[in-house]
């Protein structure tokens, strides 16, 4: 029982929730990042090359057509996917640090520690104090 309640403790932590809702809200704002590449931005970038961004191709090897019109034996590297992929990934990264230097500009500043009074320690006072008594 001792793993189990040590396993609970860790997982009610402040900074593990807080992870798991970033997660969440991450992956959310995935599916949003994603669209807005798929449905805006490449098609505007699909408009230099002529064709839908997503379906940019390097064709290594030529594939046979079969009855059903389907190629088979196609051997291509899909670098527009790629591509698209890598602007989501931008898009997030971007945002996310944004978010974050957001939330850092918003935490208080810490204060500093005071600085010890200056002067003699409390061990001398009381050094002193005992040998005005012994006079």
């Amino acid at each position: 029982m001792g793993m189990l309640k040590e396993f609970k403790d860790f997982a009610m932590k402040g900074n593990l929730v807080d992870i798991a809702v970033g997660f969440v809200m991450g992956a959310a704002f995935k599916q949003v990042v994603t669209s807005f590449t798929g449905g805006i931005v490449s098609p505007l970038i699909g408009l230099l090359f002529n064709a839908d961004f997503k379906d940019l191709k390097l064709i290594l090897k030529d594939g046979v057509a079969n009855d059903a019109g389907e190629v088979v034996g196609e051997v291509a590297l899909l670098y527009g996917e790629f591509l698209t992929n890598i602007i989501d990934f931008i898009i997030v990264a971007f945002v996310m640090f944004m978010i974050v230097k957001g939330i850092n500009k918003m935490k208080k500043k810490e204060e500093p520690a005071p600085e010890e009074p200056k002067g003699p320690s409390q061990e001398e006072l009381l050094t002193e104090i005992r040998d005005l008594l012994k006079k």
